[in-house]
C-alpha cells in the first residue's frame, strides 16, 4: 500500500471514532447524572424504571456481614447496608422465575451477568449503599458506589460489582 492510501485509511477512521464519541457524549452525560444522583436504572425488554435512592431504601433495608477480598490481600470482614438484590427486581417484574439471568452495568463499562436462581437465593445478593455506616463514596471520590452488588457466597468477591447504574432482567 502506498503512504497515500494508509493517510487516507487512518483518516477516514479517526472521522469516525470521532463521530461515535460524538454520539456516545450524551449517553455517557446522563448516566454520568444517573451516577451523581444515586440513582438506577431497572430494565425488562422495552420496560425500564428509574429507581431513586429513597425508593431503593424502602425494598428492605438489611445490615450484614461479607468478606473483601482484593489485590492479594487478607479478606476483611465489613458490615454493609443494602437491600436483597432479588428485592430491586422484582419491583420490576412479577414474574421472575422464568427470566434467565440478571445482567448488572457500572459507570466504568463493567457488565456481569449473574443466573436468576442466585439472585434469588436468601442471603446471597444484594445491592449495597454503605459500607462499615458510612455511604460507598462515588468513583470520583475514590470508592466503589453510589451502589455495589455483593455475592456473599462469593469467597473470593470476585464476582462483586462496583459502580452499578443498570439492572437489566433477561
Amino acid at each position: 500500500m502506498s503512504k497515500k492510501t494508509i493517510f487516507v485509511v487512518i483518516a477516514i477512521l479517526v472521522i469516525i471514532v470521532g463521530i461515535f464519541a460524538y454520539l456516545n457524549s450524551g449517553y455517557i452525560k446522563d448516566k454520568k447524572g444517573m451516577h451523581i444522583n444515586a440513582e438506577i436504572i431497572v430494565k425488562e425488554g422495552d420496560k425500564e424504571i428509574l429507581l431513586t435512592f429513597n425508593e431503593i431504601k424502602e425494598l428492605g433495608e438489611e445490615e450484614f456481614k461479607a468478606n473483601l477480598k482484593s489485590g492479594g490481600n487478607p479478606a476483611e470482614e465489613h458490615n454493609y447496608t443494602g437491600v436483597p438484590l432479588k428485592n430491586v427486581i422484582k419491583k420490576m417484574a412479577t414474574d421472575v422465575e422464568n427470566k434467565a439471568q440478571v445482567i448488572v452495568r457500572a459507570v466504568d463499562g463493567f457488565t456481569s451477568a449473574y443466573n436468576m436462581s442466585e439472585v434469588l437465593e436468601d442471603n446471597n445478593m444484594y445491592l449495597v449503599y454503605m459500607m462499615d455506616d458510612e455511604p460507598l463514596k462515588s468513583r470520583e471520590d475514590g470508592g466503589d458506589g453510589p451502589y455495589q452488588i455483593i455475592v456473599r457466597k462469593d469467597q473470593f468477591s470476585q464476582r462483586w460489582a462496583k459502580y452499578v447504574l443498570e439492572i437489566e432482567l433477561q
